[in-house]
């Protein structure tokens, strides 16, 4: 069973809305689910490179969520200014109770 002591964060699903120009996916998102749901964010590994002159950073997090149906690879999620675009969907096939999301931290 998933304690919920354990969901110490407040996230934001959104989704990318259609329309960019020219076969270009949109730069704006909306909320993919009614207000924020809680989670366990979890961070893996990090790492820096130089792109363009300028330090970016990169890191691996794991989000826990309660199992919902709807969330894809193709949505983010945004708790306190982070973005977190996520990679995969990874369903507890053991108890059914949770999904791990696969997620990506850029900065730069």
């Amino acid at each position: 069973m998933l304690r919920a002591g354990i969901l110490r964060d407040r996230i934001t699903i959104q989704r990318r809305l259609p329309g960019g120009g020219l076969g270009q996916p949109s730069n704006t998102w909306e909320d993919a689910l009614p207000g924020p749901i809680w989670a366990n964010i979890r961070f893996g590994s990090g790492s820096e490179s130089i792109r363009a002159g300028q330090i970016a950073s990169k890191a691996q997090a794991s989000i826990r969520v309660r199992k919902r149906a709807g969330i894809t690879a193709e949505m983010r999620a945004v708790c306190d200014g982070v973005i977190y675009a996520i990679k995969a969907v990874l369903p507890d096939h053991q108890h059914r109770e949770y999904m791990d999301l696969v997620c990506e931290v850029t900065n730069g």
